[in-house]
C-alpha cells in the first residue's frame, strides 16, 4: 500500500499526526501494535486520573464528609469496581479514536512496525502475518517505556512500573515508592488515600524536584500530614525481592542506612525510549532518543520523529504539539515548525500541583532581575466555600516591565487554573494587563488576579 504519510505509534503524538495528515488532504495510515492512545490513553494520563478522583472521592466522604454536614458512616470501597472504573474510561476513549480514524478516513493497521529503509515500513500482525507499506514521509511517534532499576528488573507482582501498579488484583498493605516525579507522586497519593502504608523514597532534596522549590516542599508537608512517609536525599543501595514483597536498603545524605519492607514497590525512576525495529539506523543523542532537526526530520531524508522518543518533557500535550508542527511543516509550503518552548507541567495529586515557565530557582540561576507575587487559597473566598484551603499561587514576574517568567500553583484545581498564565507567558502579557483583566467572582482565578496586585503590595484580600 501506498501513502503520503506513514504514522508509527499511535499515542498523543502518533494519532494526533495521521489525523491532522489527513485533515490537510493526504492518504495517512497509523501503525499501532496494542491500540490507539498509547501509554497516555491506555496506561498513563487518562486511567490515572480516574483511579486519582476514586481516591479524593473516598478521601472526602470517609474522612471529610462531617466538615461538610454529611454524615457517612462505615465508608467503605470496592478495591475491584476502582481498578474497573479506571479501565472502562479507557476502553470508551480508545474507542473514540479508533472512531475519529474513521471519520478521517485514516488506515488504522494493528501490529509491530520495523523500518528497513527510508519510504518503507514493514508490519507484523500478531497472527504471523507482514504486509508493505510504502510512503516518501514516515513518522516515528514510538514512545517509552517505563525504566527498572539495575538489579530490581520488573516482575510484575512485587516490583512494577506505573502499568502494574494501575491494575494490581488486590490493594497492598504497603507500598515502596522509588522516585517522587509526577508518576511516583500521584500513585502514593492513590494507595495512600485507600489506606495502603506508603513510603516515598527520592535522591534529591525535594520531591517533583522540578518543580519550585517552594512548592516541592509544601507538598511534602502536606503527603506528611496524610501519613506518606516521605524521604527525600536518600538513595537506595540495595534491593531484594521475592514473590511475598521486598526489602530495600536507602542511605541518606550522611551515610545513614535503614532497612524498609513493603508487600510492593514501584519503581517511577523514570523511563527509556522505545525505538522501532528493523534494519534502517536513525541517528540518536546521548541518551538514546532520536535526534530531530528544526523540522522534526531524522538523519534520514523523509523520515521524522516526535512526542516521547525525542526526549524530554515527556507529556502527552507536548507530543500532540511536536506532532501538529512536524506534519503542518511537511505538508504546507511555507510554514515553519516550532519546537516546544514554554509548556504546562501538572501533577494530580491532592494537592494539584502546576506549573509553567521559570522556578524562582531557574530565575535566580539565570541571574534575571524579577519579584515575586503570592496568595494563599485560605485568602480566597471560593476556596473556602469549597473547603479547599490548602496551597497558594506564585507568580515569577520580570523586572522593570513586570512580564510573567513563570507560574506556580498548588492546591485545589491548579492543573485547570494553569492554562491562563501559559497564555499570558506566549502573549507576553505583563503584571498590568492581568491585574487590569476583571475575573469573576467567586473564582479561585481571582488568586491570579490577586498574586499580581500582592507584587505591587496591593493585594486587597491578604
Amino acid at each position: 500500500m501506498n501513502y503520503d504519510l506513514i504514522v508509527i505509534g499511535g499515542g498523543p503524538a502518533g494519532y494526533v499526526a495521521a489525523i491532522r495528515a489527513a485533515q490537510l488532504g493526504k492518504k495517512v495510515a497509523c501503525v499501532e501494535k496494542e491500540r490507539p492512545g498509547g501509554t497516555c490513553l491506555n496506561w498513563g494520563c487518562i486511567p490515572t486520573k480516574s483511579l486519582l478522583r476514586n481516591a479524593e472521592l473516598y478521601h472526602i466522604f470517609a474522612h471529610r464528609a462531617a466538615e461538610f454536614g454529611i454524615k457517612a458512616d462505615n465508608v467503605s470501597f470496592d478495591w475491584s469496581k476502582i481498578i474497573g472504573r479506571s479501565r472502562d474510561v479507557s476502553d470508551k476513549n480508545a474507542g473514540g479514536i479508533e472512531f475519529l480514524f474513521k471519520k478521517n478516513k485514516v488506515d488504522y493497521i494493528k501490529g509491530e512496525a520495523a523500518l528497513e529503509k527510508a519510504g518503507s515500513v514493514t508490519v507484523k500482525a500478531a497472527d504471523g502475518t507482514t504486509q508493505q507499506l510504502s510512503s516518501p514521509k514516515i513518522l516515528v511517534a514510538t514512545g517509552c517505556l517505563p525504566r527498572p532499576m539495575p538489579s530490581f528488573a520488573f516482575n510484575g507482582k512485587t516490583v512494577i512500573s506505573s502499568k502494574e501498579a494501575m491494575i494490581l488484583p488486590e490493594q497492598p498493605k504497603s507500598l515502596i515508592v522509588i522516585g517522587a516525579g509526577a508518576i511516583g507522586v500521584e500513585f502514593a497519593y492513590f494507595y495512600n488515600a485507600f489506606g495502603t502504608k506508603v513510603t516515598v523514597v527520592e535522591m534529591l532534596p525535594n520531591i517533583l524536584p522540578v518543580e519550585d522549590t517552594e512548592v516541592s516542599q509544601a507538598l511534602e508537608k502536606s503527603f506528611q500530614k496524610q501519613g506518606i512517609k516521605v524521604l527525600t536525599s536518600h538513595k537506595t543501595v540495595k534491593t531484594e525481592a521475592s514473590d511475598k514483597g521486598v526489602r530495600i536498603t536507602v542511605e541518606d545524605a550522611k551515610g545513614k542506612t535503614q532497612e524498609i519492607e513493603a508487600d510492593v514497590c514501584l519503581v517511577a525512576i523514570g523511563v527509556q525510549p522505545l525505538l522501532p525495529g528493523g534494519a534502517l539506523r536513525l541517528a540518536l543523542n546521548e541518551r538514546g532518543y532520536i535526534q530531530t532537526n528544526d523540522r522534526y526530520e531524522t538523519n534520514v531524508p523523509g523520515v521524522y520523529a516526535a512526542g516521547d522518543i525525542i526526549g524530554p518533557p515527556w507529556l502527552a500535550h507536548v507530543a500532540s504539539f511536536e506532532a501538529i508542527q512536524a506534519v503542518n511543516g511537511m505538508f504546507q509550503p511555507g510554514f515553519k515548525p516550532k519546537k516546544v518552548g514554554t509548556f504546562p507541567g501538572c501533577t494530580y495529586a491532592q494537592p494539584q500541583v502546576a506549573s509553567v515557565g521559570l522556578t524562582e530557582r531557574a530565575a535566580k540561576e539565570k541571574g534575571l532581575k524579577f519579584k515575586v507575587g503570592k496568595f494563599p487559597y485560605a485568602a480566597s473566598g471560593k476556596a473556602r466555600a469549597i473547603g479547599e484551603i490548602e496551597g497558594f499561587v506564585k507568580l515569577i514576574l520580570g523586572e522593570p516591565h513586570g512580564e510573567v517568567l513563570g507560574a506556580h500553583i498548588i492546591g485545589s484545581e491548579a492543573t485547570e487554573l494553569i492554562a491562563e498564565l501559559g497564555l499570558a507567558i506566549n502573549l507576553e502579557a505583563t503584571i498590568d494587563e492581568i491585574e487590569g483583566t476583571i475575573h469573576a467572582h467567586p473564582t479561585l482565578s481571582e488568586m491570579i488576579h490577586e498574586a499580581t496586585a500582592q507584587a505591587h503590595g496591593q493585594a486587597i484580600h491578604i
